[in-house]
């Protein structure tokens, strides 16, 4: 167990180290600047800019020193936002993305996985019909057509949920259905399969033929080994919630990490850019390593070391 988790932390910083160079030299190689916008700044101005920023200095050096300020933890100020370093900006939009995230992953894997049995245990009936019909749909409507829709019916015409905002928990229903709409569809054709496909295997049919009750059966050691395909994809569906969902945010007005993310490519921002998506990665590479850890604790017959 050690020596596996000792050579994922070395696998993890060392990607963590590829996507930050990758990152760094194509932000780096697109045309323009941070400093070529609309207004055009007189030549002085702009190179006294690019100094302040260290951008005059040759890519190489630029490299070195932000890999030198990353491992200090430092990811640098913003170049469009003065007096406010990236860290203060993921500070204060990430609870937001945050709480949003939580709600929803929760909120997809409740849902999904209930109907996922649900269509399993009536494989062929009209139950199983409904969910996958609910499941295609969820697939097929993009989330800003499902955030638009429920902002028209429930907020315009009816009234009863706030449109925009982020103050109470009326403001959670929309954005939360309209981010968690793919997941659920997702989950829930997942455990429909591998439900399915466990529920056939030698030892349901020998805890059947020892009477136990068809839901022991089912919610005790079915599912329980069905799940494993549901944790792989749970993995990367929290990083990517938790970091905020552009389109989502942005409809809602919430203040996360993903209005952040279109605000800095839009206004060239390279250090907000390079610390969001250092976060994002991070993030991403802890879910899988965290899902790889829960294997052996969902499945005993799971053996970290090989």
């Amino acid at each position: 167990m050690i020596n596996y988790i000792l050579k994922r932390l070395v696998a993890s910083f060392v990607t963590l180290w590829v996507v930050v160079t990758v990152t760094f030299f194509l932000i780096h190689a697109l045309p323009g600047g941070p400093f070529d916008g609309e207004k055009t700044l007189p030549p002085q101005v702009k190179a006294n800019l690019e100094a302040k920023f260290g951008l005059d200095k040759p890519l190489s050096t630029q490299y070195t020193m932000f890999l030198n300020n990353l491992v200090h933890g430092d990811l640098g100020p913003s170049i469009k936002y003065e007096g406010r370093t990236v860290n203060d900006i993921i500070g204060y939009s990430f609870p937001a993305s945050a709480k949003l995230g939580v709600v929803s992953v929760a909120f997809s894997v409740l849902v999904g996985v209930y109907l996922g049995v649900v269509a399993a245990l009536n494989q062929g009936k009209w139950q199983d019909r409904l969910m996958m019909l609910i499941a295609t749909l969820g697939i097929t409507v993009p989330s800003f057509v499902l955030a638009t829709s429920l902002i028209f019916l429930f907020a315009v015409k009816l009234g009863w949920l706030p449109a925009v905002g982020f103050d109470g928990p009326l403001n959670y229903i929309m954005p939360v259905i309209a981010l968690a709409g793919y997941s659920i569809s997702y989950v829930t054709r997942l455990t429909r399969s591998s439900l399915l496909d466990v529920v056939r295997q030698d030892y349901v049919r020998t805890a059947k033929a020892k009477g136990l009750s068809r839901s022991v059966v089912i919610y005790k050691h079915a599912l329980r080994n069905a799940l494993i395909p549901i944790v792989t994809y749970i993995g990367p569906l929290t990083a990517g919630i938790l970091t905020g969902s552009f389109v989502i945010e942005k409809i809602f007005a919430i203040p996360g990490l993903g209005r952040e993310f279109v605000t800095s490519i839009n206004n060239r921002d390279y250090m907000v850019i390079m610390g969001l998506t250092i976060f994002n990665s991070a993030l991403l590479i802890g879910a899988n390593f965290l899902v790889d850890l829960l294997y052996a604790l969902i499945d005993p017959r799971v053996k970290l070391e090989g």
